[in-house]
Formats: C-alpha cells, sequence, structure tokens
C-alpha cells in the first residue's frame, strides 16, 4: 500500500465538479482533494456553450446548490449568470487553488497491492503524467466536450451556406438579416429560436418528430418576495422544496395518466398560439410525456417569436440539400444562409476515460450501478450523473454527500477501499434509464445496467434518493469495505454480464 498524491482526486471543474469539492470540504475537512478539468476555466457546460439565449431549463433554486441560495431575480438563468454562480461558489470556499486546467484524463486503473488509482493524464502539449489517489470522484458531466452529435445530411456537400453547431458556436458569426435554419426539436433548438429573430432575417426550426413544451415565468415572484421579508437562505430552502415537490407530484401524475398530461400539455401550446396554429403538427409528440425531457420556454419567448412572423417550425424529413437550403420530403423548400445543426449531444459514461481493475479493463455496460452513485465490485470510484427529470445538481448535491458519508465511514472503520459487492449478476436487468431520446439509445450499451432491488435500482426521485444516500446506513450489507492488512489478500473481481 502507497501514500497516495491526494486523498480524493476530482474529475471536472463544472457545477458537479466545484460542489463536490465545497461538500468535501464541509464534511471531511481532513481529507485532501485535487480537482482536474480539461479545459482552462470553471463552469463545464455553462462555460462551454456560448450559442445565443443559452440558458438553464431548470429553476435555479434546484439547479443552485443546495448550501448557496441563487439570489438572482430570474428563476430560469442565462448561461453566463450559471458560470459566474459557479466561479463564484469556487472563490468563495477557495476551492479554484485546488484547480489543474488543462488537464485531460486519459485512464485510471485501481492497484489492489497500493489500494489506489493510478490516474494517467495529459497537459495541453501532449505531456503525460500519473497522479494516485485513495478515492476517484468523476464529476464531468455525461458528454462529450469535444464534439456534439452530428449526422450526415443527404446532398450536405450541395450547400453553399454554413453549417454550425451548437457547441462549437463561432464568437464571429454574424447572423444579421440571414435566413437560418435550426434542425432539431430539443432545448437548444428552442432556445435559440427566439433568441436569434433579433437580428436574424428569418428563423426556422426544422423538427423531424414533436417535443412537449410547456412555458414557465423567468422570474419567480414568490421568492423575489421571500427574500425582502427573511433571511435568503429560508427563501431559498422554501423555494427549493416548493419546486422539488411541484415537479415530483407533476412527473408521478403524468406517469399515472399520460393521456391527461398529454391533453392538457398540447391544450396550454394552443392557448398560447391561437386556434388557427397548426398545434397538432407541431407540438403532439408521439411518444408520452417524460418519456423523453419535457422542453421549458421562460416567458413564452418561443411561443411570441412564432406569432411575430420571424421565426416559423416545419415537422418534416430533410430529402437532399440544395445550394440554397434544405429539400423536404414533403416537397418543400426551406432558403437558408446558415444552418444550425443543433442534433444533440454524444453522451459518454465516466467522461471517457479508459478504466481498469489491476490492469484487467472495466466495460461499464457489464456493470450495475449502485444507488445512482458507484459500480458494482469497483472500489473507491463514485460518479455523478443527476436527473433526467429534474435539475442535475438535486441529485449532484446527494451524490457529494454520500460521498462524504462514505469517506467518514472507512476512516472509523480503518479501510482504505469500499466497493458495493455483486456475487452474481442478476439474469435480468434494466437500462440504466428509461429515456426513448435518441441520444441515450445510441450509447446505452456502454452505461452501467440496473436491477429491480435496492440498491442496485436508479431512482429518478429526490424524495427516495434523500432518504438512501443521506440517511439510510452506509453498511448495508452490500457495501464491502477493505482494511490495509487485507489489501494483498485479495483482489476485486470484476462481475460481468454472462
Amino acid at each position: 500500500m502507497i501514500q497516495p498524491d491526494t486523498d480524493v482526486l476530482i474529475i471536472g471543474a463544472g457545477l458537479s465538479g466545484i460542489g463536490a469539492a465545497v461538500h468535501l470540504g464541509k464534511q471531511c475537512p481532513g481529507k485532501t482533494y485535487q480537482i482536474f478539468e480539461q479545459r482552462d476555466a470553471i463552469g463545464g457546460t455553462w462555460d462551454l456553450f456560448r450559442y445565443p439565449g443559452i440558458r438553464s431549463d431548470s429553476d435555479m433554486h434546484t439547479l443552485g446548490y443546495n448550501f448557496k441560495p441563487w439570489t438572482a431575480a430570474k428563476a430560469i438563468a442565462d448561461g453566463p449568470s450559471i458560470r459566474s454562480y459557479v466561479e463564484e461558489t469556487a472563490d468563495e470556499y477557495g476551492i479554484t487553488p485546488y484547480i489543474k486546467f488543462g488537464t485531460k484524463i486519459v485512464k485510471a486503473d485501481w492497484s489492489t497491492e497500493d489500494q489506489a488509482w493510478h490516474v494517467t493524464h495529459e497537459d495541453k502539449a501532449g505531456t503525460r503524467a500519473v497522479t494516485t489517489c485513495r478515492f476517484l470522484f468523476m464529476c464531468g458531466g455525461y458528454y462529450n466536450y469535444d464534439q456534439g452529435y452530428r449526422p450526415d445530411f443527404p446532398g450536405e456537400d450541395n450547400f453553399k451556406g454554413q453549417f454550425v453547431h451548437p457547441q462549437h458556436w463561432p464568437e464571429d458569426l454574424d447572423y444579421s438579416g440571414k435566413r437560418v435554419v435550426i434542425i432539431g426539436s430539443g432545448a437548444t433548438a428552442m432556445t435559440l429560436l427566439p433568441a436569434m429573430t433579433d437580428k436574424a432575417g428569418h428563423v426556422t426550426m426544422l423538427q423531424r418528430s414533436p417535443t412537449y413544451v410547456v412555458s414557465r415565468p423567468a422570474v419567480d415572484k414568490l421568492a423575489n418576495f421571500l427574500r425582502k421579508i427573511m433571511p435568503d437562505s429560508w427563501a431559498y430552502s422554501l423555494i427549493r422544496w416548493r419546486n422539488v415537490a411541484l415537479q415530483q407530484f407533476f412527473f408521478k401524475k403524468t406517469r399515472s395518466n399520460p393521456q391527461q398530461a398529454r391533453e392538457r400539455l398540447i391544450g396550454m401550446v394552443k392557448e398560447e398560439l391561437g386556434p388557427d396554429y397548426p398545434v397538432e403538427t407541431h407540438f403532439n409528440p408521439a411518444y408520452n410525456p417524460w418519456e423523453q425531457r419535457l422542453c421549458l420556454v421562460p416567458d413564452s419567448d418561443l411561443f411570441n417569436a412564432l406569432k411575430s412572423g420571424k421565426a416559423s417550425i416545419e415537422t418534416d424529413h430533410i430529402e437532399t440539400f440544395t445550394e440554397h437550403g434544405i429539400q423536404l420530403k414533403s416537397g418543400k423548400t426551406l432558403d437558408a444562409d446558415i444552418v444550425v445543426t443543433a442534433t444533440g449531444l454524444n453522451l459518454v459514461f465516466m467522461n471517457g476515460v479508459d478504466v481498469s481493475l489491476d490492469g484487467a479493463k472495466v466495460n461499464p455496460g457489464q456493470l450495475l450501478n449502485y444507488k445512482g452513485v458507484m459500480l458494482s465490485n469497483v472500489p473507491n470510484l463514485a460518479v455523478t450523473f443527476g436527473y433526467t427529470n429534474a435539475s442535475w445538481t438535486l441529485k449532484a448535491d446527494l451524490t457529494s454527500e454520500y460521498v462524504c458519508r462514505l469517506l467518514n465511514t472507512m476512516d472509523e472503520k480503518g479501510a482504505t477501499s469500499a466497493m458495493p459487492y455483486l456475487s452474481a449478476y442478476p439474469n435480468e436487468t434494466e437500462p440504466f434509464v428509461d429515456f426513448s431520446s435518441g441520444y441515450f439509445q445510441r450509447v446505452m450499451d456502454q452505461f452501467p445496467r440496473q436491477h429491480t432491488e435496492a440498491p442496485w435500482k436508479l431512482h429518478q426521485s429526490y424524495f427516495t434518493d434523500r432518504k438512501n444516500l443521506r440517511q439510510l446506513p452506509i453498511e448495508d450489507g452490500v457495501m464491502k469495505f477493505m482494511p490495509p492488512q487485507e489489501a494483498n489478500a485479495a483482489k476485486p473481481a470484476l462481475q460481468a454480464a454472462e
């Protein structure tokens, strides 16, 4: 066994990674940590994406940290405001000096003999080095930062205009007076459409299939009022609980009566756009609500843009690109100077890092998730993965709290490692998430599976996870601890799917 370079190595300096560091400082003050960040700045998603109108699709009273109140007037915040919030958190809690920027993780190998992770990382010059840590905490999100999803389109070489992907938005892009076609129907497309109408000649959102859309005020009047009459922390906590409860209630009601939810959601759009707008064509998805994520639009900005005539929606398939636009299968032609491919993300698990145990490669797709935090038979490793039906940070906070509890329990027991032990892989398993969205379905074989029973069940419920991760005992008969004297007596066996 060795003395590692640091107790905990956090991967990622975005919303999750900075939060993890704060929780460590609060709950495990004796632990050392480092943060490795591939980019040159704090913020993660909110530093990477710079397209017009970039904003959250969750309210900041739940997307914000549980320890730092969101005090800005707008609850549906823009990207720069969220980035500033994360940066402010890092400075406030003294996190920034512990971040090593421009550092890409290449691989991580757990050594049973050393009771440590050997993490190989690379700087921008391509120089590699190895850092050892007792515990590896993956907080780098769930998608590839280097490349967004971009399908090949028929005849795209014919197009004489400009292609732009939102993940790599050019700083100098001038779309003033231009005809813009946005391909996509997710949150990014619905954010871009109203944001670009201020300068563009016309903006068209081209979607193969519709998405459920609901409008919500960007400013939470009750939250702003409560901050005037009570401390920020009290007001923040009350609004946070209200929003979580409402979201969970709506999600359960939607799942139990999808037809009623569908009718209500479509009815709300009809109220926004009026009786003459073809809502049934453009806002009536083939799937039930919450089989994919709902799109939240603040202050009806999407609907206002459509009603203004500065923007439009086409629900159709691409036949081919032409020199000056897109020929649709219906026979209609969309003229375009700029085509924005808001076609989604490339998802990766564990930041795409090659992980191994004593040199044996780990295939996450052959493992089970444990409490939505760890992996079966993999020691001293946790992965932050937020909710698909609620704000990411709700789960990120709980994950960090659980990791801190686990680390403290290890210290109490004199253990150098802990892993959720799975003696036999179950015959029946389920996908990591049950979302039908394409960006999930394309890579679900690379994500761990889940079982139907605890603790191998992944819950999409904040209240359930709050109990499981914050209250239930760490020692549950599944978590296996290894004291130093046993380190050389056994090696963790990677249980693969048969």
